[in-house]
């Protein structure tokens, strides 16, 4: 397998390595005290504390050949270079050392689409990730040269996305921006800012509800969790993320069993031929019933 390379996110860098890439702690260990984790072209000991954005570098993981998977996803949008396609809640974006079906990627294998080659062996046409609880729109390459100049456009935000999101309780502004830095502490993500990456998130209310409400929500940045933890840090967490505060009675008398959280359009001018890419996704139905319930109090 090629070196793998990465920015790091803040962190220990044992920790930092191993969600990178999806591999047991112990394997990145072994790693790092093999000398094969190098940190901005030096080793480091495995408690190295990362402040985020250094390059990192792990050479000497095996390969592992991807099976294609039969279940197929929806395609709103496919050229000669790129798809837009629906992830559907519970499937993961990408394999990683841990898991390696049933992602994303392996039903695009199975349904025969060619993807690029990816700068990493386990993301073939990947350019952004949702996490796994997240539906809706992804971007997808299908050959080196749109993989390489979609990753650009998303590193300078020239992707506009939106996302639908129910928050608990009624968001006091109609629109208004969420400026925080974000850092890694462990699996969380969390508001840091002392040590944390800039992030930044807009935010409209879309409808008041009486104990909830229904925004558009627009990453300016792409962080990690950032929606999630950022709606979190101002009080109205999104109601079906435990992980950032959304459980509880109201999230369980809506029926909700993941964050409601959906990729909802992407619009961006096409990095090959310059047209207008726009794709829009509707809620899905376990979303729509939840909004439904919301509404009746």
């Amino acid at each position: 397998m090629p070196n793998q390379r990465f920015a790091a996110d803040p962190g220990r860098l044992d920790v930092v390595v191993t969600a990178a890439l999806g591999i047991p702690r112990g394997e990145a260990q072994r790693a790092i005290a093999d000398g094969r984790v190098l940190v901005d072209g030096r080793p480091r000991p495995k408690s190295f504390r990362l402040a985020g954005g250094e390059t990192v570098e792990v050479s000497g993981l095996e390969a592992s050949v991807l099976e294609p998977d039969p279940e197929p996803v929806r395609i709103l949008h496919e050229d000669e270079h790129l798809l837009v396609v629906s992830k559907p809640a519970g499937v993961v974006t990408h394999p990683t050392r841990a898991r390696r079906t049933a992602t994303l990627v392996n039903r695009l294998l199975g349904m025969g689409v060619a993807l690029s080659s990816g700068a990493e062996p386990d993301r073939p046409g990947i350019v952004h990730r949702l996490d796994a609880g997240t539906s809706g729109l992804l971007v997808v390459a299908k050959d080196d040269p749109t993989e390489a100049a979609l990753s650009a456009m998303f590193r300078r935000h020239e992707v506009d996305r939106r996302y639908l999101a129910l928050a608990r309780g009624r968001l006091p502004h109609p629109r208004f921006v969420i400026d925080a830095p974000l850092e890694r502490r462990g699996a969380r993500i969390r508001v840091g800012p002392v040590g944390g990456r800039e992030a930044a998130t807009e935010v409209e209310v879309r409808e008041l509800l009486d104990r909830a409400t229904l925004a558009e929500v627009r990453p300016r940045t792409g962080r990690t969790h950032q929606i999630r933890v950022h709606l979190s840090a101002v009080g109205h967490p999104i109601l079906g993320d435990r992980a950032y505060g959304g459980g509880g009675g109201d999230a369980s008398r809506l029926g909700l069993r993941r964050p409601f959280l959906h990729a909802w359009r992407v619009s961006f001018v096409h990095p090959l031929t310059g047209g207008r890419v726009e794709a829009e996704d509707p809620l899905p139905p376990d979303l729509e019933r939840a909004l439904r319930a919301a509404r009746t109090g």
